[in-house]
């Protein structure tokens, strides 16, 4: 069931809780249908996630679902909506998740409002699964069903032509997106390292501040000239993106969170999942076999990728994280348990950049 066959006759300008009536329920349904208290889940740093029982007489019908709506709070909702990562969720769940073989949950309707810059998208709730934690960080076994998840969205678009016509794709890979992403960088470096820069120094030393600063100054060119080839990629592959099977059941990985889908090169994922969802001894111990698992994983569906290679931008791509963390930690509303998760991942993307060595293959 696509999105799209129940989008005639349901959409609405202002996709918000109280006007998801029972009403519109049935119509997305095609059957009666009585909703109960929406309950709401997860952080939603740029949206909000709400668990809704459903009653019907229909077997059709879920017993819950998952909603995605627009933040309330108005730093996120102007983040979501200028960003286009409202706009991105819906048209990925309705145009290209069937073309890649990674675990998301099942979608039975997706609609934003290009004028409103609303949106909706009803999802399968995949409870027992658990969320996964970013600043807890995961253990091997997660990382590696994380990476095999990683290969079946990376594997069957890989260098595909036809992503050049998908317009809604972000690309950061041209002089324009790099000036972009340049001027906002140093837009926010400031208050980035008022926030987070002394937890940086307790961790990584004056090593990670200088590198805040240097990123900075080579930042158009790490954008400019990353290397193709291309294929679809999630941009923010985390764990509190991801959810896992519970001692209670559940799948084994899916991921969720689809409002920064790209075209781009593939080893960014890869490289921002591994720097900081792993604690940094578990990272040191186990990156090097987590990276020759999705190699594998690549060449055992077909694609013809150099070992060497992916292991240089590996290192290279050391950098998105750190940028992500930069960046988008001053773009969101700011909450305990975000400036818990944002200072887990800049320390540990930070160190896994100076690890890796990463602005001597910019």
């Amino acid at each position: 069931m696509r999105a799209s066959d129940y989008r005639q006759g349901v959409a609405i300008e202002n996709y918000t809780q109280e006007n998801l009536t029972d009403e519109w329920w049935s119509t997305i349904f095609g059957h009666s249908v009585k909703a109960g208290t929406a309950a709401a889940i997860g952080d939603g740093l740029v949206g909000m996630n709400l668990r809704v029982p459903l009653s019907s007489a229909s077997a059709d019908v879920p017993s819950t679902v998952v909603v995605k709506l627009a933040s309330n709070d108005p730093t996120s909702r102007f983040t979501g909506i200028t960003l286009r990562n409202y706009e991105r969720e819906v048209k990925f769940y309705n145009e290209l998740a069937a073309t890649v073989d990674i675990r998301t949950p099942r979608c039975f309707y997706a609609d934003w409002h290009e004028t409103a810059g609303d949106f909706v998208i009803v999802l399968e709730d995949m409870s027992p699964a658990e969320q996964g934690n970013q600043i807890t960080g995961c253990k091997l076994d997660h990382a590696e069903a994380a990476i095999d998840e990683l290969v079946a969205l990376h594997a069957p678009r890989w260098n595909d032509p036809l992503l050049w016509e998908v317009d809604f794709l972000q690309r950061r890979a041209t002089a324009e997106d790099a000036s972009i992403l340049q001027m906002m960088y140093s837009g926010v470096k400031g208050a980035f390292l008022d926030t987070f820069g002394d937890a940086i120094t307790a961790t990584c030393g004056e090593s990670g501040i200088d590198f805040i600063h240097q990123l900075e100054k080579v930042l158009t060119q790490y954008v400019s000239e990353r290397e193709e080839p291309f294929t679809v990629i999630h941009g923010d592959f985390r764990l509190d993106n991801m959810l896992f099977a519970s001692a209670q059941g559940g799948a084994k990985c899916v991921v969720v969170d689809w409002q920064t889908p790209g075209h781009g090169n593939g080893i960014a994922d890869l490289a921002y999942f591994i720097g900081a969802g792993l604690v940094l001894q578990d990272r040191r111990t186990h990156e090097q076999q987590l990276v020759d698992r999705y190699i594998a994983g690549l060449q055992s569906q077909g694609v013809d990728v150099d070992a060497d290679w992916v292991h240089r931008l590996y290192r290279r791509e050391a950098a998105a994280g750190v940028l992500m963390s930069v960046v988008a930690s001053q773009i969101v509303q700011r909450t305990d348990r975000g400036d818990q998760m944002f200072t887990a991942m800049a320390t540990r993307h930070i160190q896994h950049a100076l690890d890796s060595e990463t602005l001597s293959l910019i």
